[in-house]
């Protein structure tokens, strides 16, 4: 064989194989922004304790077009709620650190319908988020959203 052609088979195998390599274990590496999975909110994942949170800090329509004012959370089931703005609103608690880039246990409120869900994260690579929301604590009667890290 060509010893170029070694080099370079060599060289794709290596890069090949570079690209199945673990993420390193941070238990920090989701704190950021987030782009939600519509692209309609950008969340801020922050570390609170040994827990982590999450709030919205961006909104695509931050204003009800009905009333040209801040949107409320006008869809919580707890009528003392619903005038409280979603922009800052933290929508995501109690998220625990398990190793290899997933974090469990937590809850994530949804401003649309007024429901929270049991959420868990999963880190696919440095810029993607799964997040996992499901009801009644079974993760099998739920759905996957991957949300994009926000420069």
């Amino acid at each position: 064989m060509n010893p170029c052609r070694l080099v370079i088979f060599v060289l794709l195998c290596l890069l090949t194989l570079s690209a199945y390599a673990p993420l390193p274990d941070n238990p920090d590496a989701v704190e950021g922004k987030w782009l939600s999975a519509r692209k309609k909110n950008q969340v801020q994942i922050f570390k609170q304790g040994n827990k982590y949170f999450g709030r919205i800090v961006w909104m695509a329509e931050p204003n009800d077009p009905e009333t040209n004012r801040p949107k409320t959370d006008r869809e919580n089931p707890d009528e003392k709620l619903r005038n409280r703005p979603l922009l800052n609103l933290v929508i995501m608690t109690n998220l625990t650190y398990k190793g290899n880039n997933v974090w469990t246990d937590g809850q994530i409120y949804n401003p649309e319908d007024g429901k929270t869900y049991s959420c868990d994260l999963t880190l696919k690579d440095p810029n993607s988020l799964d997040l996992h929301g499901y009801v009644m604590g079974i993760p099998l009667l739920g759905k996957t959203k991957t949300w994009t890290r926000v420069r």
